[in-house]
């Protein structure tokens, strides 16, 4: 809705481009709400494109099993991905039915408008999407250091995955939640190489 969530891809994919031999793509799922709505809702149109970046094209789900892992970005309605999200995960049912997707290792990232919005519990919720793909779930964990910890300034994530606190839409993604993201991107992309690959 404010761009919070592809803000967040960005840093994720560079995170991911900085591994030999990684390499992020992008992409968003497609919006369901009608353009009037999300017109009264001042929404952002969800692909980019301003300040000379790319537009993020529309995923197709069949193209899905080409790819050697996933982080999936979304954020919370009422604690949960919403129903865009959903509706795309619904939409992978022929994939689940073959298990296409099994064993591929997939992580997320989340956008909350407030602390206590959903930055667990959005991410904790999903997990079964990718469960019944047979995916790996890949947590962060600790893994970001000191990052984790910090207690000076407001910062969304959690051990579940990168976060943005995005309050009504005006508070853009802070350095250090920029730099959470990059993190994830990063060491998810490490882990895919090692998982997959066997690279080290």
């Amino acid at each position: 809705m404010y761009g919070h969530v592809r803000l967040l891809a960005r840093a994720v994919a560079r995170g991911v481009g900085s591994v030999p031999g990684a390499r992020a793509i992008l992409f968003r799922v497609p919006e369901t709400l009608p353009p009037a709505v999300l017109a009264r809702m001042e929404a952002d149109d969800g692909g980019g494109g301003g300040d000379g970046e790319d537009v993020i094209p529309v995923v197709d789900p069949d193209g899905l099993p080409d790819a050697d892992g996933f982080l999936f970005g979304f954020p919370a309605r009422f604690g949960a991905m919403p129903a865009q999200m959903q509706a795309f995960f619904d939409s992978t049912v022929p994939l689940c039915r073959h298990q296409r997707l099994a064993g591929k290792p997939a992580g997320l990232f989340v956008s909350t408008g407030t602390q206590a919005g959903g930055q667990e519990t959005t991410a904790w919720t999903a997990i079964t999407q990718l469960a019944h793909h047979g995916m790996l779930f890949v947590p962060i964990g600790y893994t970001f250091g000191e990052g984790m910890l910090e207690m000076g300034e407001l910062r969304g994530g959690s051990p579940y995955g990168a976060g943005v606190f995005s309050g009504d839409g005006s508070r853009p993604p802070s350095e250090l939640e920029l730099a959470l993201a990059e993190h994830h991107g990063k060491y998810m992309a490490t882990l895919v190489k090692k998982m997959v690959h066997g690279a080290s």
